[in-house]
Formats: structure tokens, sequence, C-alpha cells
């Protein structure tokens, strides 16, 4: 899986609070990216398409939940980061994620184990 930037970023969103309507993520990515609603529309229907987003229909809004674990997919990025832009090919310590906003302190220990295990699977 290849997440990209946009995509990443909603991903976090959701992680965050969800669910969300398409009005609330366009905010963000208008913000960050200084997206139209339907560029924000497209990326979120093109993830609805690959299962990283539900989408499910309220009136005339659509809401948006998180298909994708945070953990184990933040994991996966942070691994394939690391070998391919970083080239580190061993195990990444946790304690680099201590200080992110990202990961609750009872998560680190979920996000070694399955760094740990994508090793191990690169190993084999």
């Amino acid at each position: 899986m290849q997440l990209t930037g946009p995509e990443l970023e909603i991903l976090k969103s959701l992680w965050q609070q969800q669910p969300l309507t398409g009005k609330e993520i366009h905010q963000r990515m208008e913000s960050l990216y200084g997206w139209s609603y339907s560029s924000t529309r497209k990326t979120l229907e093109r993830m609805a398409q690959k299962n990283y987003v539900s989408v499910e229909t309220q009136g005339n809004k659509k809401i948006y939940s998180a298909l994708l674990d945070k953990v184990p997919t933040l994991a996966a990025f942070v691994k394939d980061f690391s070998e391919r832009v970083l080239e580190i090919n061993g195990n990444l310590p946790v304690a680099m994620f201590s200080g992110s906003q990202l990961f609750e302190q009872d998560e680190l220990s979920e996000l070694e184990a399955h760094l740990n295990t994508l090793q191990q699977q690169k190993n084999n």
C-alpha cells in the first residue's frame, strides 16, 4: 500500500475524530493544500474505491470513516519510508516516536510489535 500525502492527511484527520463529513475533511485539505472541494471529493472517492475509507450517505451529506487501522498503517508507512528514503534496513527504535502527536502512549508497544513483524517478514 502506497499512501499519497493527501490520503495520509485525510486518514490522520479521521483517526483523530470520526466520522467526518466531506465538508469537514475538505476544510482541512483546503488549509493544507489550497484544494477546491472537487479535489477533496475526488480523493475521497478514490480512497473509498481502495477501501481506505467507508462512506455513508445521510441526507445530502457524505460521512466518512477510516477503514485502515492507525497503528498498522503508520507502521507500514514508516517502515517503507525508512527503507526507501533513509536506507535503514534494520529495526527502528520506537523511542523515536514517543514525542509524536499521532500516537498515544499505549499505542507505542503496538507500533513496536508491528514494526518487528514487518522486519521479520522482510528477513524471511
